[in-house]
């Protein structure tokens, strides 16, 4: 019941395609179910980022399996898409009405601002645990070059997340080989 509240209130709540549900989705996993982490979350999603398909609904598909199995999957996703649905079907007659209303622009623009500082609390938040977890310099290093692989060679998003998602992996098998080696030596010494 839980897992379909919470997709439903995503959906409900949830405006401005897959991006801008990414903090009413954590919210509700993360710190009101705890069905997560925070680190497990940044890993889901980031694997949700770097596969094809809308990504708010790719993760309540993933949550509603990790909790229920393949019918809370199927039970998320639902519950995560049938507001937007009855929106959809619901409005559609009054778009052409509301579609040169100066108010209903008003409350776009409005909405916007709101939308741009909920991902970058959430951006801000990854990128403390990435210097954190990485160091300041590295973690300053990955970002210049997370940019200008995006921005300056354009590589594909998908692509640039694999990148790091491999480097991440090799990264703390080393340092898990390095503290072990420490480990050893200290032990033997």
């Amino acid at each position: 019941m839980e897992l379909t509240v919470g997709m439903f209130r995503t959906g409900i709540l949830g405006y401005g395609g897959g991006p801008s549900v990414i903090p009413l989705i954590r919210y509700e996993a993360v710190t009101r179910y705890r069905w997560l982490n925070d680190d497990e979350f940044g890993e889901v999603l980031a694997l949700a980022n770097a596969l094809p398909g809308p990504i708010a609904t790719k993760m309540a598909a993933y949550l509603g399996y990790r909790e229920k199995g393949a019918l809370g999957a199927v039970l998320a996703v639902l519950a995560h898409i049938l507001p937007t649905c009855i929106a959809m079907v619901a409005l559609l007659s009054a778009v052409t009405v509301l579609s040169s209303s100066k108010i209903v622009a008003g409350m776009i623009a409005g909405v916007t601002p709101v939308i741009a500082v909920m991902l970058g609390t959430m951006a801000y938040e990854f990128g403390e645990k990435a210097v954190k977890g990485l160091g300041l310099y590295v973690g300053i290093g990955m970002f210049i070059l997370s940019f200008l692989l995006l921005e300056a060679v354009q590589i594909h998003p998908a692509i640039v997340i694999m990148l790091f998602l491999a480097y991440g992996a090799v990264h703390f098998r080393v340092l898990a080989k390095l503290k072990k080696e420490r480990k050893n030596k200290g032990g033997s010494a």
